[in-house]
């Protein structure tokens, strides 16, 4: 698109009221269908839940030149209009803006920030044609600023003005944060990138997250391009050079709350949010200084830093072939989540250890975290995580008391379905999962795949068929060999007693009471008769018929069953009190990985050579 060329759809986007948490959106399209219809998406790559983002739109006008148009609504959020030939129309609406997730829109009088499947209308017919967004700073937004990776056409100083995209995809593809946010730059591998903060409080280290951000940054490139020569999925033949980085700058929006915690990746961007206390930390001078020890949420951040900057990659160009062209007004189906969103999981924490970012010590608590996550999931038993990714829309974005029942994360038990296999490639000696992602990028040109693919890719690399494997870990409920492949290299796998929660078969809320969130499939707890909802008020040993004791946590329960077998519990469901009858079970088991052979270890952990 040339810069200065006349945008066939023009957004002009601006507040309307900071407190009703108000845009105004004004859509010009330059030539109209004679019947012209518009839709707004339901759903926002990334994310995948029917999210009715038209609920938020309201006060919808359309014109051309001084003559207004009827506006018949077909459906939740498609509109159409008869418009004359020739004439530009004009369409005028309101979105109200009051999510703080990274998925939709928020406005007050410190912040704003949208994504485009949240506040622009979808022209039919015109998707292709460029695209130009215009951002107009309102009253009392003198100390505002923007952030964006869209392409700027005229902006000012502060970032405000005309943007550019080639085409729909592009446009919605690019978050806009606005605000007198913290703003800091680096640069990874010759990239420029933009680190923007909204809400960090004094004591926030922006040089810290700068430093640790560009370490991350580097290293993902690096796994990617370092070294990487072309070569020709069909003839075999290899081009010279290396494959090119597939954008020329990026931004990270990041958004410092009380309480929240998450990301959504976009193909030059990536918004993400976090707790305010988890953010890197300026040593402290007075107030009786301390040993300077950044905050233990803070490798937790780092690790959605580089998950979401691995989405560059994996997922927004390297992605299921069944959305290789988004359809915004219903979900989209693809069976591949597990690799996508697994994978990515699987690469996140290992590559903070290869940007030396955490220890091997951090790296495999971090592992153990998940193992146990996984096995102590009954839904692993009952869903594969071929199935989890296809029913994302309707089980993982919509979680309820039987979720840990019925479903298993394609998130957790994805990233150690690649943990398995590259624990495998290695011990064969002939590659790596490493090696297989950077030529799975070539195979696919950095563009849609299929499961085939990496079938095809794995067996060329390694020498044989990997189709056994897959339809065992990916396609079937059997538990992944982890243990195994673990132990030959050079971890050791302890076996302890489980938390209590686990043992009982509860997953619980603590906190001005003891409240049961899930009872888990083939637990005591079940047996017994919890129920989710249920407020935990009391235990009696039995044979102790003048002792009952008042719970507030799990760790009450410890204190005052003592020894005994079996335990009578008071619980209040519907406000009424019953008297459940639970049987102890004999003490489970979870892992905890260390390393046994550092050697071993390194070579798979450590910061590795760039690829050649």
């Amino acid at each position: 698109m040339r810069r200065n060329a006349a945008p066939a759809i023009h957004y002009r986007v601006e507040v309307a009221n900071l407190h009703a948490h108000l845009f105004t959106v004004t859509l010009t399209v330059a030539q109209p269908a004679t019947r012209q219809t518009l839709r707004l998406p339901v759903w926002i790559p990334g994310s995948y839940l029917v999210r009715e983002f038209a609920k938020n739109l309201q006060n919808l006008q359309c014109r051309q030149g001084k003559r207004k148009l009827e506006v018949q609504q077909l459906d939740k959020a498609s509109w159409q209009m008869d418009c004359k030939p020739g004439e530009p129309l004009v369409m005028q609406y309101e979105v109200y803006a009051n999510d703080p997730s990274v998925r939709t829109a928020w406005l007050d009088a410190d912040r704003g920030f949208f994504n485009g499947t949240s506040l622009c209308l979808q022209v039919d017919g015109q998707c292709d044609t460029p695209h130009q967004l215009e951002l107009v700073a309102g009253e009392y937004m003198d100390d505002w600023s923007v952030a964006t990776s869209l392409e700027p056409v005229k902006v000012n100083k502060r970032g405000f003005g005309r943007y550019c995209a080639d085409n729909y995809d592009t446009l919605v593809d690019c978050p806009v944060e606005m605000g007198p946010f913290w703003s800091g730059n680096f640069t990874a591998c010759g990239i420029p990138h933009r680190f923007v903060v909204a809400g960090a409080p004094p004591s926030f280290d922006g040089a810290q997250l700068l430093a640790d951000s560009q370490a991350i940054c580097e290293a993902e490139i690096r796994f990617w391009h370092a070294g990487c020569t072309k070569k020709n999925s069909k003839t075999g033949s290899k081009d010279e050079g290396q494959s090119p980085i597939p954008y020329r700058s990026y931004v990270f929006m990041l958004n410092a709350v009380a309480e929240g915690y998450g990301g959504l990746e976009h193909r030059n961007s990536t918004a993400l949010i976090c707790k305010r206390a988890d953010l890197p930390r300026l040593p402290r001078t007075t107030l009786a200084p301390t040993v300077h020890k950044q905050p233990e949420g803070y490798t937790q951040l780092l690790g959605l830093i580089s998950h979401e900057y691995f989405h560059t990659w994996n997922v927004k160009r390297l992605r299921p072939a069944e959305l290789a062209r988004y359809d915004y007004t219903q979900e989209n189906y693809t069976e591949l989540l597990w690799f996508f969103e697994g994978f990515t999981s699987y690469y996140d924490d290992l590559l903070l250890r290869r940007a030396g970012r955490i220890d091997n010590a951090t790296y495999l608590k971090l592992l153990t975290k998940t193992v146990n996550g996984v096995a102590q999931t009954p839904g692993r038993k009952v869903q594969t995580v071929a199935q989890a990714s296809f029913d994302a829309w309707i089980k993982y974005y919509r979680q309820d008391e039987n979720t840990p029942n019925a479903t298993v994360s394609y998130y957790t038990k994805g990233s150690l379905v690649g943990l398995c296999l590259d624990l495998t490639l290695r011990a064969e000696g002939k590659t790596t999962l490493d090696a297989v992602m950077r030529r799975l990028w070539i195979r696919c040109d950095g563009g849609p795949m299929a499961e085939a693919d990496l079938l095809a890719v794995l067996e060329q690399l390694s020498g044989r068929s990997y189709a056994r494997e897959l339809a065992q870990w990916v396609h079937s409920t059997q538990d992944l060999p982890i243990t195994t492949l673990l132990e030959k290299h050079g971890i050791q796998v302890h076996q302890e007693p489980n938390q209590v929660a686990q043992q009982l078969g509860l997953r619980v809320k603590e906190g001005n009471g003891l409240f049961i969130q899930h009872v888990l499939r083939g637990g005591v707890a079940e047996q017994a008769g919890f129920a989710s909802g249920d407020e935990w008020i009391a235990i009696q040993a039995l044979g102790n018929s003048n002792s009952a004791w008042r719970l507030q946590s799990l760790d009450d329960f410890t204190l005052y069953a003592g020894n005994a077998k079996k335990v009578t519990a008071t619980v209040a469901r519907d406000k009424r009190l019953l008297a459940l009858s639970l049987s102890l079970p004999k003490a489970s088991q979870a892992v905890r990985l260390a390393v046994r052979d550092a050697a071993l270890v390194d070579a798979w952990l450590a910061p590795q050579p760039d690829p050649q």
